[in-house]
């Protein structure tokens, strides 16, 4: 099995060492679970849940663009949220980028994420076949 590493000028890196953004293995895209938080936390703080998943699945479309594919690759997502009642928020921004077969999808209450200001986490698996750059 043949593991990469990519990366994406839209996505900030982690710290080295902490964990990869996404990895490719045999065809497959394993995203990591990406917030909203940028470089300034504190834009959080204005941003409700429907923003904050707009802004995340633009940066999943980003490292599965990276890696070879497109936003009709994703196969599952997993959603983590720390208020249930606001996923119709959530689901809202989902829209925007699925079209046609949605990914299969988990919505996990949770009762806290990295940071207060953080309302949603979002992972996701990619198809891009091994064909892929």
């Amino acid at each position: 099995m043949t593991i990469r590493r990519v990366t994406s000028p839209d996505v900030p890196e982690p710290p080295p060492e902490r964990w990869s953004n996404c990895l490719v293995a045999d065809g497959i895209a394993y995203v990591s679970g990406m917030t909203a938080r940028g470089t300034e936390a504190t834009v959080l703080s204005k941003m409700d849940e429907y923003e904050q998943a707009k802004q995340i699945f633009g940066k999943i479309k980003g490292m599965v663009e990276a890696a070879g594919g497109t936003m009709a690759d994703v196969v599952k997502i997993t959603v983590y949220l720390t208020d249930i009642k606001n996923n119709v928020k959530v689901w809202a921004a989902r829209r925007e980028f699925f079209t046609g077969n949605f990914p299969a999808s988990t919505l996990v209450e949770v009762s806290a994420l990295a940071a207060p200001e953080i309302l949603v986490e979002i992972e996701a698996i990619a198809h891009i076949g091994k064909g892929a750059r």
